[in-house]
C-alpha cells in the first residue's frame, strides 16, 4: 500500500518511527542519470522496480541477484555488511550474490517512513534495527516460497528454501528465487514473519567478506562527497565567524572577485561569507582576499582559562543534579577514619574527520537537491527542506560516501545548510562547498570539556565507606536537544553515560554510600556528540579512581573491582577475560608495567588490559591489549575484532594528543600540526576477545571500546612511575607515546 505525502516544510519531524514490512509498488526507482555520473559506479541507489521488491527490505533480480535496501550509513563500521548479513540469514539467499542500495529520505518520506530511522550513531546502526530488517528477510522468505508452493499447487509448508533455492520436500522439484520474484511480489507481506532461533543462524555470528567496496577504498576508485563532479559545477568555500557567536559586520570582496576563476562571493547568513569559483584552489585563494570585518561580540573574551575556572567553581557549588544516589555518601566520608580525592580534567575535541565537511546542492525555484556525505540521511533532508524554502516533495537528498564520521555528520548539518543557501544565490547550478581543513577545526561540534572530583572515605578495616563523585561541564543535550534536558527537569541524563543506575549506560559497581551529580556549566563553545561521547571522560574518572581506592585498601585492582561488581556478572566476565588475557596474576617481563579498566556503555560490556614500559620517565611504549567486549549477539566477529583495534587509535590519540582550546572567544588549533593523532609505529596490537552474553540484548561495538584504553594505560603508567596523571592529554605533562 502507498501514500502519496504533500507534507510542508513546518510539519516535516525528522524521528523514528514504527516499522512494517509491508509491500510498497508502483514507485519509479530508476536513478537520476546526473547523479550515477557523478557519484561513480561504486555508488547505489534505488534499484529500478524492473527488479521485484519482495516486501521493502529486499529486490530479487531474474538472475537470483538479491539486493538489500539499507538505510544506514556506512563510514567504515561495517554496518552495510551487518544489516546485510541479518536479512539474508532470514531469507536463507546465496551470501555470494548479496548487494546493496540506499533508499534516499525522500522516498522514505513519501512512502510513510517505511525504512524507519536513518539515523547512525551512538552504535546503534545494527542494535536498534535487528528486529526489523531481520523480520523484512523472514517475510520475503516466506513470500517466495509461498509463491513457489503456488505454482506447483502445494502447502507452503511442504517447502523449504535454502541457498537462494526453493525446494518442494516430497517430490524434490526446486526453483530458484528469481523465477518466482515476480509472482512473490504480488502477495501481501506476512504481518508477523517469525524469525530464526539463534542457535539456527549460519550467517549470523561468522566473518564474512564486507561488501561495502573495500577495494576500491584501498585503491582511491571509491568516489566519496568530496569527489563529485557534475557538468557546470563551481565549488565554494566558506569563512564563518571565528568567534562562536560573532556575526559578519562588512565585507569588501572587490580583490576576489577580479581572481581568475572566482565567479560570486556571497554572505551565507549573519555568520559567513562563501566565495564561489570554478576550482576549489581558486576559491580558496579568493577567500584569502575577501576583507571580512567581524562583530566578534561578548564571547570575544572567553578562554580556556576562564572556562577551566568556572568548571572549578562547579566542582564546589551546592547545587547540581543527582543522577545516581544510594545511601548517605556524605555521612559515610565524613566518619571515614581516611579520605581519598581526586581531580581530573578532559579537555575539547574535535572529531577532525579525515574529508572535512561538504556538501553538493542544487536549487531551482522549483527544486533542490542535495548530495551529502551524512550518518543521517533524514536530517540532511530537514535541513534541505528548510534552507530551500521549497515544499518536502520538492527536496532529495542523495547520500554519498562520507570519509570519516564520528558523530559530526549526524545531527549537524551545517554544512548541508551551507550549501543550499549558497547554492540558493545561484540558481541551475550544482555548487560543491568545501570547508577548508583550518574552518573545519574552528568551526566544529566539539566533545564536552568536563572536570571531575572523586571523593572517597575509607574505615578502619580498609572498607568504602563512602563515594562522592561531582562532575562539572558541558551538556550536549542542552545546546543540541533542549526538549530532552527540560524534561528531566535541567538535568542531561547523556552527561551520566557510563555511571546511570540502570540502563545500557548503567554503572557497573556496587557501593552502599554513593553519590554520583553534575554541576551543569555550559560555555559558548558548541559541543556535539564525538564518538564515544560522555562515556569517555567518565571511564578516565572513575577507572582510574578505583585504583586508587584498590590501592588505598591494600587490595589488587582487579580483586577490588570483583568485590564491588557481584551484581553484573556480565561486566565481569569480560574483566576475567581481559585479566587473564594479559597474565594479570603472573609477573609480567622486567620493566613492564599492567592496567586494567572495564565499563558497560551502548548496552555493552568492555574490558581492556594493558602492558607498557616507560623510558626517562616520560616515553611510554605500549607491549600490547587485550580488549574483550561483550554486545549481547555478535554479527561479524571480525568487523567487531577491526572497530576494537579502531577505537583504541581513537582513544590513544585523545589521551596523548588531542586537545581543542579556545583563545579570545576562538578556536587555537587549526590543523594536524596541533591536533594531531597517534601514528601507525606507535600503535600497540590488540588482541579482541569477543564474548557473546546472547538473552534480549543487542550492545554497540563501535563506541563502547574507546572508553577503555585510557584508564587502562593510566593505570599502568602509575604502576611504572608511581605518578598519578589526571589532566588529559598527555603531552601538556610531558608524556609522550613512542
Amino acid at each position: 500500500m502507498t501514500t502519496n505525502t504533500n507534507t510542508s516544510r513546518r510539519h516535516f519531524i525528522v524521528g523514528s518511527s514504527a516499522i512494517a514490512t509491508g509491500l510498497a509498488i508502483g514507485f519509479d526507482f530508476s536513478l537520476m542519470s546526473e547523479a550515477k555520473a557523478a557519484m561513480g559506479t561504486g555508488t547505489t541507489a534505488m534499484t529500478p522496480l524492473a527488479s521485484p521488491e519482495i516486501g521493502v527490505w529486499v529486490v530479487i533480480k531474474p538472475n537470483d541477484d538479491v539486493v538489500v535496501r539499507i538505510v544506514r550509513s556506512e563510514m567504515g563500521q561495517g554496518t552495510i555488511t551487518g544489516l546485510a548479513q541479518m536479512v539474508a540469514e532470514e531469507l536463507e539467499c546465496d551470501w555470494t550474490k548479496v548487494s546493496y542500495d540506499y533508499p534516499s529520505p525522500a522516498e522514505n518520506l513519501k512512502r510513510n517512513k517505511v525504512w524507519g530511522s536513518y539515523s547512525t550513531g551512538g552504535s546503534r546502526g545494527i542494535r536498534t534495527s535487528e528486529q526489523y530488517v531481520r523480520k523484512g528477510g523472514a517475510a520475503a522468505r516466506m513470500m517466495l516460497v509461498q509463491a513457489a508452493a503456488n505454482q506447483w499447487k502445494v502447502p507452503a509448508s511442504e517447502c523449504v528454501a535454502k541457498n537462494s533455492i526453493i525446494t518442494h520436500t516430497p517430490s524434490g522439484r526446486k526453483t530458484s528465487f528469481g523465477k518466482v520474484s515476480v509472482a512473490a511480489s504480488q502477495l501481501e507481506v506476512p504481518k508477523d514473519a517469525p524469525l530464526k532461533d539463534p542457535k539456527d543462524w549460519q550467517l549470523i555470528g561468522k566473518s564474512v567478506n564486507r561488501i561495502d567496496g573495500v577495494a576500491d577504498k584501498v585503491t582511491g576508485k571509491q568516489i566519496y562527497a568530496i569527489d563529485l563532479k557534475f557538468p557546470g559545477m563551481l565549488v565554494a568555500t566558506i569563512n564563518e565567524s571565528p568567534v562562536f557567536g560573532g556575526k559578519v559586520k562588512s565585507y569588501d570582496a572587490t580583490k576576489a572577485l577580479s581572481m581568475k576563476g572566482v565567479k560570486k562571493v556571497v554572505q551565507v547568513g549573519d555568520t559567513a561569507v562563501a566565495v564561489v569559483a570554478d576550482t576549489f584552489w581558486q576559491a580558496k585563494m579568493g577567500m584569502e582576499q575577501v576583507n571580512i570585518t567581524w562583530d566578534n561580540g561578548a564571547n570575544i573574551n572567553v578562554s580556556s582559562a576562564s572556562i577551566k575556572k568556572m568548571l572549578e567553581e562547579g566542582l564546589e557549588h551546592p547545587d547540581s543534579f543527582v543522577h545516581n544516589t544510594s545511601g548517605d555518601s556524605k555521612a559515610g566520608i565524613s566518619g571515614a577514619s581516611k579520605k581519598i580525592e581526586a581531580t581530573y580534567f578532559y579537555p575539547f575535541l574535535n572529531h577532525a574527520t579525515l574529508e572535512p565537511q561538504t556538501a553538493t546542492a542544487k536549487w531551482t525555484a522549483d527544486s533542490c537537491d542535495a548530495w551529502v556525505p551524512t550518518q543521517d540521511g533524514e536530517a540532511s533532508l530537514a535541513a534541505v527542506i528548510a534552507a530551500s524554502g521549497l515544499p518536502a516533495e520538492k527536496c532529495n537528498v542523495f547520500k554519498v560516501n562520507l570519509g570519516g564520521g564520528f558523530g559530526r555528520r549526524g545531527a549537524f548539518q551545517d554544512y548541508t545548510t551551507q550549501a543550499v543557501n549558497i547554492a540558493k544565490q545561484i540558481p541551475g547550478t550544482h555548487i560543491k562547498l568545501i570547508w577548508t581543513r583550518e574552518e573545519d577545526m574552528t568551526q566544529g561540534r566539539y566533545h564536552p570539556v568536563m572536570m571531575c572530583k572523586l571523593t572517597a572515605g575509607i574505615d578502619s578495616n580498609k572498607k568504602i565507606t563512602g563515594i562522592n563523585m561531582r562532575l562539572s561541564g558541558q551538556s550536549i543535550l542542552a545546546a543540541v536537544r533542549p526538549a530532552v534536558v527540560a524534561a528531566n527537569k535541567g538535568k542531561d541524563p547523556l552527561s551520566f553515560q557510563g555511571l546511570e543506575d540502570s540502563g545500557e549506560h548503567g554503572f557497573t559497581y556496587n557501593f552502599p554510600h554513593i553519590t554520583i551529580d553534575h554541576a551543569m556549566r555550559n560555555t559558548h563553545v558548541p559541543p556535539g556528540f564525538w564518538r564515544g561521547v560522555n562515556v569517555n571522560q567518565n571511564a578516565v574518572f572513575i577507572e582510574t579512581f578505583m585504583d586508587e581506592m584498590a590501592e588505598a585498601t591494600g587490595m589488587d585492582a582487579v580483586e577490588f573491582r570483583r568485590q564491588h561488581m557481584g551484581k553484573h556478572p556480565r561486566a565481569i566476565a569480560v574483566l576475567n577475560a581481559v585479566a587473564d588475557g594479559i597474565g594479570w596474576t603472573k609477573p609480567a617481563a622486567p620493566g613492564v608495567f599492567r592496567g586494567v579498566a572495564q565499563m558497560r556503555s551502548f548496552g555493552s560490556y568492555v574490558a581492556a588490559a594493558c602492558e607498557l614500559s616507560v623510558k626517562n620517565g616520560n616515553e611510554v611504549k605500549i607491549h600490547r591489549f587485550v580488549a574483550a567486549t561483550d554486545p549481547g549477539y555478535v554479527v561479524n566477529p571480525a568487523q567487531v575484532a577491526r572497530q576494537v583495534s579502531g577505537s583504541f587509535v581513537y582513544g590513544l590519540s585523545a589521551l596523548f594528543e588531542e586537545e581543542i582550546t579556545i583563545e579570545k572567544g576562538a578556536v587555537v588549533q587549526k590543523n594536524f600540526d596541533t591536533f594531531g593523532s597517534i601514528r601507525l609505529y606507535q600503535m600497540p596490537p590488540v588482541e579482541t576477545i569477543v564474548i557473546q552474553g546472547g538473552g534480549k540484548e543487542w550492545g554497540g561495538v563501535g563506541e563502547p571500546t574507546i572508553a577503555v584504553a585510557a584508564p587502562a594505560v593510566l593505570n599502568a603508567f602509575y604502576r611504572a612511575t608511581g605518578k598519578r596523571l589526571r589532566t588529559v592529554p598527555l603531552k601538556n605533562s610531558g608524556i609522550k607515546l613512542v
